[in-house]
């Protein structure tokens, strides 16, 4: 079979290799989409992951069909149609630094088990919408971390595919106003277009004198007026002017969830931060959200396919994965195999 992997710095290499065998408590997927991950740019520049490792197969935003059965399996039959959780298929990360990778014409999901490492979903939803299932799990992670409540003002800093993910899991949770802010003028029309109730482009506006207009001015335990009074910031951008902007004067018992990877540190005063009392969580994958997740995406499959922007065929898998390391360019990136 063909497999994707990093042999290098910027070195991107399709590896002939055998099929994976399985045992009797395993399947076997036909990979037919995999989503191209923001974090996968990075790891083809920096040599493989971790960095510098010899060779590592890539893609961790799986969809496929299950073509082999073992004999102990229970509740999957070939010809399900699934995504699974690269975390938990018997090896290291799949994609992530194990031995597979789903940029690949198969995988092997050791101790499958339906409803805990691998989910099932109907035919209307396309392969490629599928795919979403993992980031989309990311970033429903990342909003139940924050525990919004229904009187809450939300925003997100970062319209890709994560803070959209987000956007949709605070709808879910029925918070009261939700702000999208970004740099990118298309990606804030499509936060809009799912359904936020503001935008704010952080590249002309003054963020917080904006979200002080959206959602009140509130005060912090000292009494300092003028503070924006959203309850919930969400960076799933990761750039430091976020921080920085939350940092300037959160409202007294705000919370700050952090989903986006920083490459950079970010100096913080935290003096000056005691009298907001502000909480801050981070968030790491998706121990338990990929089945609901996909339960979502079955039900609101048009809406998830909104959030995709180009799907490339498996010849095409440098060209996706430059598209989607080149700020700016895309949205979302999505490769399918025939």
């Amino acid at each position: 079979m063909k497999s994707a992997a990093i042999t290098g710095p910027g070195r991107l290499e399709i590896i002939e290799q055998a099929v994976p065998s399985i045992g009797p408590a395993d399947v076997l997927v036909r990979i037919r989409a995999c989503g191209i991950c923001g974090a996968d740019p990075h790891a083809l520049a920096e040599g493989g992951i971790p960095a510098g490792r010899p060779s590592t197969p890539i893609g961790h935003e799986p969809a496929g069909e299950v073509v082999e059965v073992g004999a102990e399996t229970i509740g999957l039959a070939v010809g399900d149609r699934v995504v699974f959780d690269p975390t938990k298929v018997g090896d290291p990360i799949t994609g992530g630094g194990g031995p597979q990778g789903a940029l690949s014409e198969y995988v092997a999901v050791r101790d499958a088990v339906r409803g805990e490492n691998i989910f099932s979903f109907p035919e209307h939803v396309p392969w490629h919408v599928a795919a979403l299932c993992e980031p989309i799990a990311v970033a429903r992670r990342a909003v139940d971390r924050t525990l919004p409540k229904p009187d809450h003002k939300v925003v997100i800093f970062g319209a890709g595919p994560v803070g959209l993910g987000a956007l949709l899991a605070f709808q879910r949770h029925g918070v009261a106003h939700i702000v999208v802010a970004d740099v990118q003028p298309r990606r804030l029309e499509k936060a809009l277009q799912l359904g936020a109730d503001a935008v704010i482009n952080s590249a002309e506006e003054d963020l917080r004198a904006r979200l002080v207009q959206l959602h009140g001015e509130a005060i912090d335990a000292f009494g300092r007026t003028g503070l924006p009074g959203t309850d919930v910031y969400l960076d799933a951008a990761g750039v430091p002017a976020v921080l920085e902007a939350v940092f300037a004067g959160p409202k007294l018992g705000a919370v700050l969830g952090i989903v986006a990877i920083h490459r950079t540190p970010v100096p913080v005063d935290f003096q000056m931060l005691i009298p907001s009392e502000l909480t801050i969580v981070h968030s790491m994958g998706h121990p338990t959200e990929m089945g609901p997740v996909m339960d979502d995406i079955t039900e609101n499959t048009e809406k998830y396919a909104a959030i995709i922007s180009d799907v490339l065929p498996f010849s095409r898998l440098a060209e996706a994965i430059d598209l989607a390391g080149r700020p700016g360019a895309t949205d979302k990136v999505v490769v399918t195999l025939a």
